[in-house]
């Protein structure tokens, strides 16, 4: 998986990191854990974990993507303007990907952000 950069987050709110990787990176940061058998969810958040015992794919699913925004702390809910500069899309790239794509960028600033204040590296 590629680390938590900002080049590897502009990738991504650029359409040029693969969907695949990309959720990878959230259900990694979720806790997700996949195995030759399944996927381990033991260290997945129980609200995620019931309504999501397989990672949802963010690009295709809504209702996944409002619950990854929910779950964002309010304290870092503009980190996409802070700490990328990021100022939106244009009206014309207002579709679901990009939007959603948006929405996991802040969700792994977040992260990040979470990971750094308690010790972790990014």
């Amino acid at each position: 998986m590629p680390p938590l950069t900002d080049d590897n987050l502009w990738a991504i709110l650029n359409d040029e990191l693969g969907d695949d990787a990309v959720n990878r990176l959230v259900w990694d940061g979720l806790g997700y854990r996949e195995t030759p058998t399944g996927w381990d969810i033991s260290a997945v958040d129980a609200a995620w974990a019931e309504k999501y015992p397989e990672p949802p794919n963010f690009i295709e699913s809504r209702p996944a993507t409002v619950q990854l925004t929910r779950s964002i702390p309010p304290e870092y809910k503009q980190l996409l303007k802070e700490e990328l500069g990021f100022k939106g899309y244009t009206v014309d790239q207002l579709i679901p990907r990009l939007t959603r794509r948006a929405t996991m960028v802040s969700w792994l600033l977040s992260y990040r952000k979470q990971r750094a204040t308690e010790g972790f590296s990014a």
